[in-house]
């Protein structure tokens, strides 16, 4: 099964709108925190070539981070993402 997945730190206001967005979508996902977890941090870096956070993944895209992911739901695009996975966590 897909999932979704953002790596973020407890602070970052962009991280805690990246979770809101998709808390009201309904969708569920795993935060990686990589506060303090430089072993993390590299895997995030590694995984997106980006070292800002969040970087979000929806199965084995990489969505980017939070202005990426408001762009995909504005045009329509993200909807259509996230629905395998909420069909999947339904049954």
């Amino acid at each position: 099964m897909s999932e979704v997945i953002m790596y973020c730190t407890r602070f970052c206001p962009y991280c805690i709108r990246a979770d809101q967005l998709l808390t009201r979508k309904g969708v569920p996902f795993r935060k990686i925190p990589v506060d303090n977890k430089p072993e993390l941090w590299d895997e995030m870096q590694q995984r997106s070539g980006r070292d800002t956070v969040p970087q979000i993944f929806i199965g084995d895209r990489h969505v980017g981070g939070y202005d990426d992911l408001v762009e995909l739901d504005m045009a329509g695009e993200l909807d259509p993402l996230l629905q395998p996975i909420l069909e999947a966590a339904a049954r």
